[in-house]
């Protein structure tokens, strides 16, 4: 054996931990590009008139479970912390109000009805007010209404607040 001659050492397998830049490199891309298609495929949060007309409808159809004497599909719009003024204390929370408000329910005729007359939405679209007048079974206006819905996921609002202010034949003034 020559002692000069330099002997190679045998290739060692490569690694599956051995860096590979060019690897590193196609995963960041990969990884840009899916947050960018992330970003695209957010959609766009709805304009306020669009927002309004949601919770026009939410209000409709919700004021239509009383008229349809429906109180499980009126539940289905309680928030879960909704606060009603109904009485001399608070409602707070969906079963109380759902409890509470279940009287108006038993009988054959609704006692009441309503509509919304106004509604205006934050421009975080989170958060909307509905406010309209309130009708005795034979159409005399009794009271006026003031609702706070909140979007809970999209096109979901629930009711979070609401409070009722009896009607008043009261002058105007100047």
């Amino acid at each position: 054996m020559n002692r000069g001659a330099s002997i190679e050492p045998p290739a060692l397998p490569v690694s599956v931990h051995a860096p590979r830049p060019h690897l590193a490199r196609r995963l960041a891309l990969t990884a840009a590009a899916a947050a960018l298609a992330a970003c695209a495929a957010t959609p766009p949060r709805p304009e306020i008139a669009e927002l309004q007309r949601q919770v026009t409808e939410t209000e409709r159809a919700f004021a239509k479970t009383m008229a349809d004497r429906d109180h499980a599909a009126f539940v289905a719009f309680l928030a879960d912390d909704a606060v009603f003024f109904t009485g001399p204390v608070p409602l707070r929370g969906r079963q109380a109000v759902a409890t509470t408000w279940q009287r108006f329910f038993v009988p054959p005729e609704a006692p009441f009805s309503w509509t919304p007359g106004e509604v205006e939405v934050l421009a975080s679209g989170t958060l909307a007010l509905s406010t309209g007048p309130v009708r005795d079974a034979a159409g005399k206006l009794v009271a006026t209404y003031t609702s706070i819905w909140r979007l809970e996921a999209p096109g979901t609002w629930r009711i979070v607040f609401d409070k009722g202010s009896d009607a008043c034949d009261c002058p105007r003034g100047p």
